[in-house]
């Protein structure tokens, strides 16, 4: 068995490119490996800011022996179709193909034996073809050459089993260059590669995979992705810990700074006590997003003077202060900055800033930020008064929570947008739970995002988010596929979960047509109000779904409530309610009654669908007793009477597990009427006096849940 060790050596790769990047060379050779019928043992793929490395173990000398088969034309053909098959066949005469019996008679077969070849001759053809489809998001041509790579690509590194394979790269692709390569334009394939930029610039040979791994180690570049992670974290917690410092860890940060060094090397800075005064966020959102250097905290939570830095250098008392004095500056410069914005902002109080919304665009069709602001701050007093918030300060938040939109800071650094306001409010003398409200309006950003519980800011924010929602698709503006511009899946959500986790009763129909028409009279009048929130209202139900599958929550269930009385416009948009039933129907479900319900249900359903259309008429109507002529059809509608009302009342007190228990009664008697009564029976007047009983089973369990959209 054979080993394969490809490294593709470049300049910087973005670290944001590097995973997927690894993932993709592994999955491209592999593919391709199987479809030339080579098996392999193992492959992994590695990455660096410079170098994509790919080794696979336990590959076949060669690859198998292939018969390819064509079949031709049928024996006694015309003599040019015969011919024809020849030819492209390529053989020379009849004689050489072998004549097989079918069912349809015989036909010539062309029968053509394959040699596989031997590793060292297939694989450049298998690595070129790799190499060239390499599917980056961004690339680049450099020089005179035609070939896309992410980056300049410097060198390939390809063997077998420690020797090299012949693989020529050319990068120029132009009909004039080609044929000639320049040494600019061609990569030819070695046994050799570089260590660190700096500390190990020149190039050594390698055998093998382990051989490959040890030395680049001696060079100062650590291939391994999860352990330069490791020793950038566990570097950075130690250094804090010597300091009486907390390090609560970055994984997004971790991730992109491990994509930034081959030999990483933490390092603690200092901040200048001139920027602690600046809010903890702005701080952070600098150093991070501009430098990628990972904060700290004190003891008891507060933001520390200091921030580790990982550079790409061996370790050298001399040099690491002088790294560290350099990023120290740097960062000094940057704070400035942030200082400056903070000063400046505060000159202008928030509620005075609420103008200059106007010359902020929202969407078109949709107005500006200010007549979204006026919009929904409407909708948010309606929601107060329907959750018991405080409606000055929901009103007051409301008009205030965008208002940062125009700060320097948030121009900045737009991530802070809500952090900021906080802040602003707070400065300006703003009651507390108005502040809190502006910083959470945008929460929950996501499933992990911790959701507002005070009144206020649950109130702000589900206007928010539903004015949005509504906007869009009164402007048909709606998510396709996997497209979703405006993030409209993830307001749903934040909505969802902020009824949800706040156990809050509201009618989501009502509040949709109350945004709906609030929004310019031309674009109300174009929705629609009823279609609009027919489409939001199942918009709701398929985010549902996704935020309860990790609960184990069926889709069907869901789709099963939400769809009662769809018939009528209406349909389940109270969540918390349709929650309690959803669980009480699968309750209901998982018990042997519930399981055999749903199967007469269904009994019930499939011959009323086919006689109404036969019939071209619904059979909804009273069943008539005196044509009750046998017991069975007698028992099942004094069932039908008595849990009727049984129904109704636990309805009423959303008691949905009595409701499910009074069906539970219909079982028996529904069970006997199929196995006794002949449905379509010979007399008219019977058969539609039957179906109208079906017809009554079917309606009454309809009242609790639509049965027909539950699955198995």
């Amino acid at each position: 068995m054979a080993d394969l060790l490809v490294e593709l050596f470049s300049e910087e790769i973005p670290a944001r490119m590097q995973a997927r990047a690894a993932e993709d060379l592994k999955g491209l050779v592999t593919a391709k490996l199987k479809a030339g019928g080579l098996g392999f043992e193992s492959a992994e793929a590695h990455v660096t800011p410079r170098r994509l490395a790919l080794a696979v173990g336990g590959l076949p000398a060669r690859q198998p022996d292939q018969t390819e088969e064509r079949k031709g034309p049928k024996v006694g053909s015309p003599g040019k179709a015969v011919q024809g098959f020849l030819n492209a066949a390529g053989l020379n005469s009849v004689e050489q193909a072998e004549v097989r019996s079918t069912d349809k008679g015989d036909f010539y077969f062309a029968v053509r034996h394959v040699a596989g070849s031997a590793l060292e001759t297939y694989l450049p053809y298998l690595l070129f073809e790799a190499i060239s489809d390499m599917p980056w998001p961004k690339s680049m041509r450099w020089g005179r050459n035609d070939f896309r790579w992410v980056r300049p690509l410097h060198g390939i590194l390809a063997i077998v089993d420690g020797k090299p394979l012949a693989l020529d790269f050319q990068l120029i692709r132009t009909k004039e260059e080609v044929h000639a390569p320049t040494p600019e334009g061609t990569i030819h394939a070695s046994n050799t590669t570089r260590g660190h930029r700096f500390l190990a610039p020149d190039a050594f040979a390698v055998e093998s995979f382990a051989d490959y791994k040890a030395k680049l180690k001696d060079a100062y570049v650590i291939l391994d992705r999860d352990e330069r992670k490791r020793v950038i974290a566990d570097g950075v917690a130690a250094l804090a810990k010597q300091a009486g410092l907390v390090f609560k860890g970055d994984p997004g940060l971790l991730e992109e700074v491990c994509g930034l060094v081959e030999w990483p090397v933490p390092m603690l800075g200092r901040i200048d006590d001139q920027f602690m005064g600046v809010p903890k966020e702005v701080l952070v959102t600098s150093m991070r997003s501009h430098q990628k250097y990972f904060a700290l905290e004190t003891p008891d939570g507060a933001l520390a003077d200091r921030f580790a830095v990982v550079a790409n250098m061996a370790s050298e008392p001399k040099r690491d202060a002088t790294i560290v004095a350099g990023n120290e500056k740097v960062l000094r410069a940057r704070l400035s900055d942030a200082k400056f914005f903070w000063d400046q902002d505060r000159r202008t109080p928030l509620a005075d800033r609420r103008e200059a919304l106007r010359d902020v665009k929202f969407y078109e069709r949709l107005g500006s930020m200010a007549d979204k602001v006026q919009r929904f701050a409407q909708l948010a007093v309606e929601i107060a008064r329907r959750i018991g918030a405080d409606g000055d300060q929901v009103r007051r938040a409301a008009t205030l929570c965008k208002a940062d939109l125009t700060t320097g800071m948030v121009g900045e650094f737009p991530e802070l947008q809500g952090v900021m306001g906080r802040y602003y409010a707070l400065d300006a003398g703003e009651d507390a739970a108005v502040a809190e409200a502006i910083a959470e309006h945008y929460s929950p950003l996501g499933p992990s995002d911790r959701c507002p519980t005070a009144p206020v800011s649950v109130a702000v924010s589900l206007a928010d988010k539903i004015d949005t929602l509504v906007g869009f698709f009164a402007i048909d503006e709606k998510p396709t596929g996997s497209k979703d511009p405006f993030a409209l899946r993830r307001a749903a959500l934040g909505v969802i979960r902020l009824i949800i986790e706040n156990d809050l009763r509201l009618p989501l129909v009502e509040l949709f047509e109350s945004a709906l028409g609030r929004l310019p009279a031309e674009v109300a009048a174009s929705a629609g109000k009823l279609s609009v929130a027919a489409d939001l209202l199942a918009f709701f139900a398929d985010r549902l779904k996704v935020h309860l599958r990790e609960q184990g929550v069926r889709h069907d269930l869901i789709a099963a409530v939400f769809e009662l009385d769809r018939s009528t416009g209406g349909g389940e948009d109270d969540l918390v309610r349709l929650l309690a039933r959803v669980h009480a129907l699968a309750d209901f479900l998982g018990t042997e009654d519930g399981a055999n319900l749903l199967t007469g249900f269904r009994r019930a359903s499939n011959i009323l669908r086919a006689e109404e259309k036969k019939d071209g008429v619904s059979h909804v109507a009273e069943p008539e007793a005196h044509r009750l002529v046998q017991p069975e059809e007698s028992a099942l509608n004094a069932a039908l009477e008595a849990v009727e009302p049984e129904i109704e009342s636990a309805l009423k007190v959303e008691d949905f597990a009595r409701a499910m228990a009074a069906l539970a009664t219909l079982r028996a008697p529904i069970d006997a009427f199929f196995e006794k009564v002949t449905v379509n029976a010979d007399d008219a007047d019977l058969r539609v006096n039957r179906l109208r009983l079906l017809a009554r089973v079917r309606g009454e369990m309809g009242r609790v849940a639509d049965f027909a959209r539950v699955e198995g």
